[in-house]
């Protein structure tokens, strides 16, 4: 806890003495020589006051951190200036008698300049909305249009532009997640944010249960072609769900927001995997419908591991090896529906379907020598194990919003139905020493995740500088596990059940209630104040099903309160600096959750707990940006404390089997620090990149001196990417990516690198459109192979894998649009549910679980 303190002090030292970075203001044309909010404080001053928004002209959006300068109609001179905030506000105040007019002008934007503004004295004018058009130019028929970056900051989240990243195509969502600053993501595809797994995954702000049930599972699911952006909110505010202690990854996908009917076919072949997919959209006046489905293949996947373990019980210690051989083979399936109506100039309502499928099959080869005593083997046996991972989800979603005539007042209720049901099965067949088989053992494992949500949220401003936003929400959630375990003798002897383990059933209930209250106040010396606090309930009702009627699980209802505040403070040309504070919690998923007893590989066995709590976590952060000529810099500095962690509990047995579940006994603390930029080295060459670096110390906190554990060290991550536009439509992308040796509660894993190189060709129609790209892109194409080690330790055992990984791959991929398009009038800003309440995954990678040497 001193540790927290000493850091938190250092950050508040920090703040209070940040100046503003050098630089001249962001955006592209800009008006003379001012720069916001420099005037002399000498000169005489006014009374007279200007406030407005700025607009996007096609997506309705707020308009952040754009220049607005005050030009003299006399001299046509800036002589004051400002930026827009987080909500597309600006004020100039302290005006003296005179006649002005605004020029507003941002990268990618059409400057804009009012008509004549007289003031007088206490004068005081709303312009209102002020729409900005993007900068869209015609050169010798070569259409020109203001790009936004590949990354760019905005007050409250971190938004990767993924469909600008040519490299992607072709590939899932977890690829594209790699590129992301402060997310770290392993081979098999589970996601850390500054390096905590509790984080919240949603799509285009909804949650999904497929996700709740394995977010590696569910971003396999996601064509990276569909992806627009990624948005990582590292302080959500008290108007998201408590849930997702580390914060929120939002993916955004791609949506048509043209008149007309238009036909979209992206495909792409590789030595490893092969996709294809078709969207439509059409759109006609107040309405628009879309439908598409995208296929997905993985193939030629193989894996290869090693594992030695030792166990040490009264005295006696058993070494175990193993060797393993892997193919998987994976098909994805993704079909969504879309509608949109307006019901009115101010009222609105959506729908979607949405569902996704899985089919992965995994055969294993397992050989396993005993060494008891530790000295010569004593028995050597043989695994053949088929595992099936198989799954279905479907999310519904219908939502109303309605507008006032006052500017950000907003009504909205949001519905949602979900529901992932989810098979994971194994067959295995046993050898002795011989090549007969001896016996088989099976596991089936039917499970369903189910969600119905709704939520009313209502916001509205208080004159011009504050706004207020408050909403309830419930959330009804079901669970359920079916495991029944069977074995036989002899290669073609019946199945039985299994007397060792018994069948049984989970039926898992839980209800949240939840509501909240936000209050954003901003100051005329620019600092914006968001605070807020959300309470949420959660009710559980347990029991376990089986032959015998069910036992049922005591698990008491309980309330937590969670604050939040974000403080932000604009400086010159358009820098700012951010503080933020928020408590979050985190609900144990069905991965945690779920009692089946997983033995696909007998000498290393995974169950879940159903008693599991919640966990607690505090967030700070400081956080600054700033432009340097061509450069952008993004620095930000996190603390965190989570307490009644969710940890791996491990236990060994004297025939040298490890047993690992979890249990709430776990304290972690990481302080650390994010650095990322980019660089326009020319107009068509950006480079970019940074690192991420944390210490991070864990405690199982056990009163058992045999599973007592503690453990520290500097995990450090690195991103380097690099874009350049060629003549003719070419383009070539480049992007490397390394993680360091990361900090396990019982030892450690070695890191691992990944890259990619792409180049693109765009065809263009004869108005300059472009109408289809052809693709080639190669990811860790100079090695074959690569592993990676885990070492973990204790009192009673010690364990050493290492996994080989064969990801050399590349694809060639093919993107054409078909239909007739013209420019829609803007839409208005749709909202949708999103739950952000469940701890995703299970485990920390060091158990060697069946198919644990998978490859992606």
């Amino acid at each position: 806890m001193k540790k927290l303190i000493l850091f938190i002090t250092i950050l508040c030292s920090t703040f209070s003495f940040a100046q503003p970075p050098a630089g001249p203001p962001q955006g592209g044309a800009r008006p003379a020589t001012v720069i916001p909010g420099t005037v002399n404080p000498e000169a005489p001053r006014g009374n007279g006051k200007i406030t407005g928004i700025l607009i996007d002209s096609t997506t309705n959006k707020p308009v952040e951190f754009a220049t607005i300068a005050l030009l003299s109609v006399q001299t046509g001179k800036p002589v004051d200036g400002t930026t827009s905030d987080e909500k597309g506000k600006f004020s100039l105040t302290k005006l003296l008698p005179g006649e002005y007019r605004l020029q507003v002008s941002f990268l990618g934007y059409k400057n804009k300049e009012t008509g004549k503004l007289k003031i007088e004295r206490g004068t005081d004018i709303n312009v209102g909305n002020v729409t900005l058009a993007p900068d869209v130019r015609t050169l010798k028929e070569v259409n020109v249009v203001g790009q936004a970056a590949v990354l760019e900051e905005k007050v409250d989240r971190l938004v990767y532009n993924a469909d600008k990243d040519v490299t992607n195509k072709g590939g899932d969502a977890a690829e594209v997640m790699r590129k992301v600053p402060m997310l770290s993501v392993d081979l098999d595809g589970n996601v850390s944010l500054r390096g905590s797994s509790n984080v919240r995954v949603l799509i285009n702000n909804k949650p999904s249960t497929i996700v709740a049930a394995s977010v590696g599972d569910a971003l396999k699911q996601i064509p990276a072609d569909m992806i627009k952006s990624v948005e990582v909110i590292t302080s959500p505010s008290a108007k998201y769900d408590a849930e997702g202690s580390a914060g929120i990854i939002n993916i955004i996908t791609k949506k048509n927001t043209l008149q007309g009917l238009t036909l979209n076919v992206d495909a792409g072949v590789g030595n490893r995997g092969s996709n294809l997919g078709l969207n439509g959209n059409y759109r006609a006046g107040k309405m628009g419908f879309s439908l598409g489905g995208f296929g997905r293949a993985n193939y030629n996947l193989i894996g290869k591991s090693e594992n030695t373990q030792r166990s040490f019980v009264d005295g006696v210690t058993t070494e175990t090896r193993q060797m393993s051989d892997s193919k998987n083979q994976f098909i994805f399936g993704n079909y969504q529906l879309g509608f949109d109506y307006d019901i009115a100039k101010n009222q609105s309502i959506t729908a979607s379907l949405r569902y996704g499928a899985q089919n992965g099959k995994t055969s294993q080869n397992l050989t396993t020598l005993l060494f008891p005593g530790g000295l010569i083997p004593g028995q050597t046996s043989r695994r053949d194990v088929d595992l099936k991972n198989l799954s279905g989800t479907v999310d519904l979603n219908v939502d109303y919003t309605r507008t006032f005539k006052k500017p950000q007042q907003e009504l909205s209720i949001l519905t949602q139905f979900s529901r992932n049901n989810r098979t994971n099965d194994y067959e295995a067949e046993l050898f002795g020493n011989t090549a007969i088989i001896s016996g088989r053992d099976r596991n089936d494992n039917l499970s369903y995740n189910q969600e119905s949500t709704i939520q009313i949220d209502y916001q509205t401003p208080i004159k011009t500088n504050q706004q207020i936003e408050f909403g309830g929400k419930g959330i009804f959630r079901q669970v359920d596990s079916d495991y029944k375990y069977f074995i036989s003798t002899g290669p073609d002897g019946e199945y039985g059940q299994n007397p060792l383990r018994p069948n049984n059933g989970l039926d898992y209930n839980q209800n949240v209630a939840a509501t909240y209250l936000s209050y954003t106040y901003t100051t005329k010396t620019k600092y914006t104040i968001k605070a807020g606090a959300r309470y949420e309930y959660t009710m559980i009702d347990a029991n376990f099903r089986s032959e015998t009627p069910g036992q049922s699980i005591d698990i008491p209802s309980y309330g937590n309160l969670v604050p939040s505040i974000n403080i932000s403070k604009s400086l010159k040309g358009g820098k700012i600096v951010k503080l933020a504070y928020n408590r979050r919690l985190q609900r144990p998923g069905i991965q945690f959750l779920n009692p089946n007893v997983n033995a696909a590989n007998p000498q290393n066995i995974t169950f879940g707990n159903p008693y599991l709590e919640p966990e607690l976590t505090d967030n700070i952060e400081l956080s600054t940006s700033a432009n340097i000529k061509k450069t952008y810099l993004n620095l930000s500095l996190f603390a965190r404390r989570t307490d009644n962690s969710i940890e791996s509990v491990r236990t060994t047995s004297q025939d040298g089997v490890i047993t690992t579940t979890y249990q709430n006994i776990g304290h972690k603390e990481n302080y650390g620090a994010n650095v990322f930029g980019n660089v326009s080295v020319t107009s068509k060459w950006q480079v970019g990149g940074g690192f991420d670096a944390y210490h991070s110390y864990i405690t199982n906190n056990s009163p058992s001196a045999a599973l007592n554990a503690s453990n520290s060290g500097w995990v450090v991550t690195g991103r380097l990417f690099t874009n350049l536009s060629l003549k003719n439509g070419w383009g070539v992308q480049g992007f490397g990516f390394m993680q360091g040796r990361n900090v396990q509660l019982q030892g450690y894993q070695t890191g691992f690198s990944f890259y990619t190189l792409g180049i693109k060709k765009d065809f263009k129609d004869d108005k300059g459109q472009t109408k289809g790209s052809l693709g080639l892109a190669g990811e860790n194409f100079l090695a074959n192979r690569f592993k990676m080690r885990t070492e973990l330790s204790s009192p009673t055992f010690q364990q050493s894998n290492t996994n080989y990984f064969y990801n050399r791959g590349v694809r060639l991929t093919f993107s054409y649009r078909i239909g007739k398009m013209s420019f829609n009038q803007p839409q208005k800003r749709k909202k949708s549910v999103n739950n952000d309440d469940v701890k995703d995954g299970g485990g920390d990678g060091g158990g060697q679980q069946g198919g644990n040497n998978r490859q992606r």
